[in-house]
């Protein structure tokens, strides 16, 4: 069985988990061109290495930061958000 590490609930089993995307820094929409706001909609880099990514705890509710080699599939951060 694969185990996240929550950053406030601890380990847990893979299943209790969502992915939500690579960690991008979003455009403002009033002030990009359609082009670019498709480019950040769209285009993403899938080559493997490390990425940071939103995951979410289900039953918790919690969002959060996972850095993972996509490569490999080793998690070897996860933390909170401090925006």
């Amino acid at each position: 069985m694969k185990i996240m590490t929550c950053p406030v609930n601890g380990p847990r089993p893979l299943q209790e988990f969502v992915y939500g995307g690579d960690v991008t820094e979003m455009p403002c929409p009033d002030q990009v061109t359609d082009e670019q706001w498709a480019a950040y909609v769209f285009e993403r880099d899938g080559a493997p290495g490390p990425h940071k990514e939103w995951w979410y705890h289900a039953p918790s509710g919690v969002w959060f930061i996972a850095e993972r080699d996509t490569g490999t599939d080793e998690i070897s951060n996860t933390y909170l958000y401090n925006g």
